[in-house]
């Protein structure tokens, strides 16, 4: 140190165990500023630069940007801050790692003649993966003008969340939905919403009210939902509320007459591009509880069975 109290750049260099080289990189970024200059032109630093220098290497070190360490040390922001924001884009960045890595071990594990067509499949997915596509599909299946709230919470149950460390058959299942949302032809050729309160000629009658009949099925999913985790029969409760749902929507009363209008309805409303929907958000889901389409289809066959026993 010179008499003035400042050091030269190797003396900065030297103390904290850096390069010159370094010094001068984070002193032409302006993460190091000098205290002045010698005689002869050469950098002087004061004894604050050897702390602010150890910091900025700490922080680089843990590959935080130049950018985020330069407003830290102008008190811009505060170190937790950044810290956390860094923290989540190492998180991000290892999911998607963890995505990679499953992508891989499928195509590894694939049999020859299917690696080509998983291989197409794989590398349309985005990184990080995203469930938007699969929520414009449902868009598209759903009836048009469902109230915001009741579309959000039909989403947020019926499309899974990509997991952290997914499997290389969820890899696969998100890559066939996201193939599935992008097709064109995904609404399995009905030309727009293919479900329950689509017309078709077995119509039973009355003016289906979407809105209505989706916030009562919700709940009829959900109460039925334990009976299928136990792989009962449908007791007559949920069944009943199942046709109630639909009878509700249009206005008209559970009768057996109703009841044999409405399973032929429903069968013809199936749509394998809807079916194969729930069988793969099962598939990434990997959960023991049941889709949404699983419980309808559940309900569905309690129905056709009711009505072909009943002659």
């Amino acid at each position: 140190m010179s008499d003035d109290g400042t050091w030269s750049i190797g003396e900065l260099a030297e103390r904290a165990g850096a390069t010159v080289k370094t010094v001068r990189f984070y002193s032409d970024l302006g993460l190091l500023p000098e205290d002045g200059r010698s005689a002869g032109g050469h950098r002087r630093y004061g004894p604050g630069a050897l702390d602010r220098l150890r910091l900025i290497r700490s922080l680089r070190g843990l590959d935080v940007p130049v950018s985020a360490v330069g407003r830290v040390l102008e008190r811009e922001v505060a170190l937790e801050d950044v810290l956390a924001e860094h923290l989540r884009e190492v998180g991000s960045r290892m999911a998607a790692l963890r995505w990679r890595e499953a992508a891989l071990r499928l195509l590894q594990e694939s049999p020859a003649e299917e690696r080509a067509e998983r291989l197409r499949l794989v590398g349309s997915l985005e990184t990080p993966p995203s469930t938007a596509p699969v929520a414009r599909f449902l868009r598209r299946v759903l009836p048009p003008r469902l109230p915001a709230r009741l579309f959000s919470a039909i989403c947020d149950a019926a499309v899974p969340q990509p997991p952290a460390e997914p499997t290389p058959a969820q890899v696969l299942a998100l890559a066939r939905l996201t193939a599935l949302a992008a097709d064109a032809s995904g609404t399995g050729g009905a030309g727009g919403a293919v479900t329950v309160c689509r017309r078709v000629p077995a119509d039973p009658g009355g003016a289906c009210r979407p809105a209505v009949l989706y916030e009562a099925l919700a709940e009829v999913y959900a109460a039925a939902a334990p009976g299928l985790r136990a792989a009962r029969q449908p007791a007559g409760g949920a069944l009943d509320a199942f046709v109630a749902a639909h009878a509700g929507a249009r206005g008209l009363r559970d009768t057996p007459a109703f009841r044999r209008r409405l399973a032929v309805y429903l069968d013809e409303l199936a749509q394998p591009s809807v079916d194969r929907f729930w069988r793969l958000t099962a598939e990434l889901a990997a959960s023991p509880e049941p889709t949404f389409g699983a419980t309808d289809d559940w309900l569905r066959a309690a129905l056709a069975a009711e009505v072909s026993a009943a002659g």
